[in-house]
């Protein structure tokens, strides 16, 4: 818990808390049609998935489990669908898009941390999650899910925080889908593994996030 807080406290610190929205991301990667026929796992995030303050995106998160794709033996594809400063107002206005654009096999869901800064209500976050997990439902076959968890802003109060925190555990159950407790374990607070914002991981800091995704994500990957 004082991981959670010491990142928390250094975002807030910063007066300009959202990840992703200090400034332009050197890496973004949204989505795009490549011509690559093997289904793809979509990273829908924000700028903790689309590497907001690293020189390349091959250093960010979904480039890392594409390596360790390829190297157990998947088929499969991942893409960066991270925009940074996006919140699950934005991810649930680009999942139509998004859905339309691969053969989407796994919805990986990375948002919430922008609203959980703004202090917006956690029951509105959690109705947009849901509403993405829907659309992503009409897909025939639907995609697998995963849902990162993210904390909230300990100066919001405790209240806020639980009611926050319990977004994820939540939807996870209602919607069947695979958890990351907190997708920045081993990475909050860390000053070796986060940029000069406290906020972002450096690369070292991507790879504890990539093995903090794969220990859930491989259990659920289809063949």
């Amino acid at each position: 818990m004082a991981a959670l807080v010491t990142w928390a406290a250094g975002g807030c610190a910063d007066r300009a808390p959202e990840p992703g929205n200090q400034g332009e991301s050197s890496v973004e990667a949204p989505a795009t049609t490549s011509g690559d026929d093997r289904p793809v796992v979509l990273f829908l995030g924000t700028s903790l998935t689309a590497g907001y303050g690293l020189p390349t995106p091959d250093l960010a998160f979904p480039a890392l489990i594409q390596a360790k794709l390829d190297s157990a033996g998947y088929r499969l594809r991942a893409v960066n669908a991270g925009i940074s400063g996006e919140s699950s107002a934005g991810a649930l206005a680009r999942i139509d898009w998004l859905m339309d654009q691969e053969r989407v096999a796994v919805l990986v869901v990375e948002t919430g941390a922008n609203d959980g800064l703004r202090g917006q209500d956690p029951d509105s976050v959690k109705a947009r999650i849901q509403a993405v997990f829907d659309r992503a439902r009409q897909e025939n076959p639907p995609p697998r899910l995963v849902l990162a968890g993210m904390e909230a802003l300990p100066n919001l109060g405790a209240d806020y925080v639980r009611r926050f925190r319990e977004i994820y555990p939540e939807l996870a159950r209602a919607n069947d889908a695979a958890l990351i407790p907190f997708l920045l374990t081993g990475v909050a607070g860390v000053d070796s593994l986060n940029q000069a914002d406290g906020i972002h991981p450096t690369a070292a800091g991507q790879r504890v996030v990539a093995e903090n995704v794969w220990q859930v994500l491989q259990g659920i990957l289809p063949r």
